[in-house]
């Protein structure tokens, strides 16, 4: 059963999220603190991360750093703030995904189903490893090692577009097939994830994200990996 932490400091909205994510077959433990979260996250961690960034005692994006220091739970953002600037704030600090409040719970679902669709990827064995500039990405480990042994943390999110690059060295990949195959047959319209997930794999895995040299736009297209 597929577990989920809930941080919310709204009784309103914690108490439909159980229902509905319960009556679905969800497992669902609700806090309404960041730092409450922090500690629930560590003691028993959970499958995925539902979290408000208007919490009473800690920002939601540090939150969201604070995971990130040692985890790599899929997060979705679920906030009143509507600005681009608090969605790139959030998608840059780690989160998979945002939902801006008023929502449906039905939009929610989707994107709950979309993210724990990355987590079970299949990997063909004989091409799960593969260089990118100084990078080595072992696709089956899932992992990012430096040349100089440093780890790169990935979320899952960014690992699924990765993988959906890697898979088709120097061929061009859609943004509708990345939309399709990473966040679900929902989503056909969201260019604007693709844009933002991009710039973050390149801060991590280009020498100069400004000038990449593996992670190619092709613009008004999609995106190739050029090995």
């Amino acid at each position: 059963m597929t577990r989920i932490l809930v941080v919310d400091d709204e009784p309103q909205i914690v108490r439909a999220l159980r229902i509905n994510l319960r009556v679905r077959g969800y497992d669902v433990q609700a806090v309404a603190t960041g730092t409450a979260a922090l500690k629930a996250a560590a003691s028993d961690p959970p499958d995925l991360v539902v979290l408000d960034l208007g919490l009473p005692d800690i920002d939601g994006v540090e939150v969201i750093r604070g995971l990130r220091g040692w985890t790599h739970v899929p997060i979705i953002v679920l906030s009143g703030r509507a600005g681009s600037q608090d969605k790139v704030a959030a998608l840059d600090a780690g989160a998979d995904d945002y939902v801006t409040k008023p929502f449906g719970i039905d939009e929610l679902l989707a994107r709950i189903r979309a993210v724990t669709r990355r987590l079970h990827v299949s990997v063909d064995a004989t091409t799960a490893t593969l260089r990118v500039g100084r990078h080595t990405v072992d696709l089956a480990a899932r992992t990012v090692t430096r040349d100089d042994g440093t780890d790169v943390r990935l979320t899952p999110t960014q690992w699924g577009v990765l993988e959906q690059l890697l898979r088709h060295p120097g061929k061009l990949v859609s943004q509708r097939q990345l939309l399709h195959d990473v966040w679900g047959p929902e989503y056909q319209n969201e260019t604007n994830y693709l844009r933002q997930y991009m710039a973050q794999l390149r801060r991590k895995l280009e020498d100069d994200p400004a000038r990449p040299r593996h992670l190619i736009t092709e613009p008004g297209m999609g995106y190739r990996f050029r090995p």
